[in-house]
Parts: structure tokens; C-alpha cells; sequence
């Protein structure tokens, strides 16, 4: 169920004006006695709803009327080791992989990785919250980072990767920790890497780009 985000969830009373007013009323079009559901950052697992009493044209007034807990997960967990891709291209891509319920990402510094970019992680953490309230997930995706491929291959023996050259995924495969090339994908330093590894591919003639990739194996893994 979708929701919003507040930081006064929990109080009998509360009021919601700006851009999220703009959203509730004119965009979702809720009028009086209208239930919403409402989370709090702090405890996204439990929800709140609120009728709504009143609006006087810039505000919204709600009251509570229940409270309980309500988990909206993935069965499964998917870790994706992603080498590290422009961050607008991430941006994009975030929403869908939250969507898709992808639990945690680590941004892989590999060698065609361009160098310069940097990673906001708070900016990444807001585009997460306006997904959760649209698809009703209870949950961010985990985010972290690693210097190098070497060290993410260490710290994640299980990982499968995925690259030309291997073989096809099977429908079947049990898989929770993935690794995506960027663009321009791995050098032949880093496939050294992969000789202790499963590598594997999708039976598609098509190259994927980065993000394509990562959007197309969480949607067949989960």
C-alpha cells in the first residue's frame, strides 16, 4: 500500500502542507474522511493511518485511527555488486530497483570505472524514499562501496558474475550476490579474478547496458 513519509507519525494529530500536500490533494485527489496510510522513517515497518478531516487550501489536517505492523518485502535477497557506473545513470536506475525489492548494492570501483565520480549516498537515500512510498516497500536498499573488484570477491565468495563468455543463467539458479560491469565491462586483469567463480550470461544476442543489466537480472533473480 502506498504511504508517506512524516516525521510526526505516531501523534493523534498532524497536518501536511507543501509538496506533499500537492500530492495528496491534488494529485492523488483525497478529500475528507479519506484514510492514508503514513510511516516513519525511523520505523518503517509499522503504519500509521490517518483520516483526513480538513483542507484549508495549503494545509491538511489528519487524525490517527490505526496503528499496527505491516512488512512489504522481498522474499528473497539480492545483493548486487555494481561496478561503478555514472551517478546519474544510478539515480535512474535506483527507483526500479527498489521496486524490484533488491536488498543491498555495493558500488564496486573497477578499472574502467571513470574516476572522477562521486557518490552521494544521502541524494541516493532520498530518490529511495519517494519509490517506497510508491510502491509501499518497507525498506531502503543497504549501500555501501568497494576500493577494487578484488576486495568485493573476498568479502563475497558466493558471488555469481555476469560476463561474456560464460554460461547461460538456468531459469532455476540459486544466485543472492551478483557482479555488473560498467560500461566497457571488465578488463582481462579483472577476469584473472573470475576463474574460482560461476560467470554466466543471458541467452540474448543483445548487449545490455550497465544499468540495463542490473535492472534485468533482479527481475529474473526476485
Amino acid at each position: 500500500m502506498k504511504f508517506l513519509l512524516h516525521g510526526d507519525v505516531g501523534a493523534n494529530e498532524l497536518s501536511v502542507s507543501g509538496d506533499d500536500y500537492k500530492y495528496l490533494i491534488k494529485v492523488r485527489r483525497h478529500k475528507a474522511g479519506d484514510l492514508i496510510a503514513f510511516r516513519s522513517r525511523e520505523r518503517l515497518s509499522e503504519e500509521y493511518r490517518y483520516r483526513l478531516e480538513r483542507t484549508d487550501g495549503r494545509v491538511a489536517y489528519f487524525t490517527l485511527q490505526s496503528h499496527h505492523a505491516s512488512l512489504c518485502e522481498s522474499p528473497k535477497n539480492l545483493h548486487i555488486g555494481w561496478c561503478l557506473v555514472d551517478p546519474k545513470t544510478i539515480e535512474k536506475t535506483l527507483p526500479m530497483l527498489t521496486e524490484l525489492g533488491v536488498a543491498k548494492i555495493t558500488f564496486i570501483h573497477c578499472r574502467r570505472s571513470q574516476q572522477n565520480f562521486r557518490l552521494d549516498f544521502e541524494r541516493f537515500n532520498r530518490i529511495m524514499e519517494s519509490s517506497i512510498m510508491q510502491c509501499g516497500r518497507t525498506s531502503l536498499i543497504e549501500l555501501s562501496e568497494a576500493p577494487n573488484l578484488s576486495t568485493f570477491l573476498k568479502n563475497n565468495p558466493q558471488s555469481v558474475i555476469f560476463d561474456f563468455g560464460g554460461t547461460a543463467l538456468e531459469n532455476d539458479e540459486s544466485v543472492d550476490t551478483v557482479v555488473i560491469g560498467c560500461e566497457g565491462g571488465f578488463d582481462e586483469g579483472e577476469r584473472k579474478l573470475f576463474s574460482d567463480y560461476r560467470v554466466r550470461l543471458f541467452s540474448s544476442p543483445m548487449i545490455l547496458r550497465s544499468e540495463t543489466a542490473a535492472v534485468a537480472i533482479a527481475s529474473r533473480l526476485l
